[in-house]
């Protein structure tokens, strides 16, 4: 909302007229740029910008989507599930362009101070489920939210769950991520007053069906208050979480 806000305020002050503010967020909702078409006016209706998904792009589709974002301000851009090889093509271009290999996001542009209402803790069961952790964390960040990680914290051992009873209390709504059989989300939101978001993963042997398992028994969770994305939607539960956090 910063780009309305600014031109509220130059209405108000008198550097533009009536009709140069609507020609202002009448013009080029989105750009066509042959191999994408951007939209600007993401920011205007969501409160962000249009993140770039990775995966199925070419290292020049993804910079030249980037370079048309930093031609028009559109900063900071998210590209999520990018592979190291693709970002590394992409650096060379525009160097400024942060990878972020344990998650595989890539950022361009600065990351926002925090402005959401409390913190939000991200919990995995197991070190597996780190990449989608990464990626839910640090697209928490890049929304605007001050992030907690607890890592390794699973239902296996659940002392070490319990290690982390005040970081679950205290947090605003918790991302619980887990594979295997997918209990840590039940076993959170019997803990937790806050919003639990679940993300199954896809770690597992092979009865886990590439995270279905996990997944259909985050559905079936018997604790109140647990809500539940996509297998691996680390993003996803992220961006609802930035939601929740930043009500008033």
């Amino acid at each position: 909302m910063d780009f309305c806000r600014e031109i509220l305020e130059d209405l108000k002050a008198g550097r533009l007229s009536v009709e140069e503010v609507a020609l202002k967020l009448k013009a080029e909702p989105f750009a066509d740029i042959g191999v994408a078409k951007l939209d600007f006016h993401r920011k205007l209706r969501k409160g962000a910008q249009e993140v770039i998904y990775g995966a199925g792009k070419t290292a020049e589709q993804i910079t030249a989507i980037l370079q048309a974002m930093k031609e028009r301000q559109a900063l900071p851009v998210l590209v999520t599930r990018l592979e190291e090889e693709k970002a590394a093509a992409i650096q060379q271009q525009v160097p400024e362009f942060i990878y972020h290999p344990e998650g595989k996001v890539g950022i361009l542009g600065d990351m926002p101070v925090p402005d959401g209402k409390g913190k939000i803790l991200v919990l995995t069961a197991g070190t597996s489920d780190i990449p989608v952790a990464e990626e839910a964390a640090l697209t928490a960040q890049f929304l605007g939210n001050e992030v907690v990680r607890c890592y390794d914290a699973g239902v296996a051992g659940l002392h070490r769950l319990l290690a982390h009873l005040e970081e679950i209390m205290e947090a605003r709504v918790i991302i619980a991520i887990a594979g295997m059989e997918g209990a840590l989300p039940s076993v959170v939101g019997g803990l937790a007053s806050c919003p639990v978001l679940a993300v199954p993963t896809s770690v597992g042997y092979g009865a886990s069906f590439g995270g279905v398992s996990a997944l259909l028994s985050m559905l079936n969770s018997c604790a109140s208050g647990v809500s539940v994305v996509n297998i691996d939607n680390g993003f996803g539960a992220a961006f609802q979480a930035s939601l929740i956090n930043h009500l008033p």
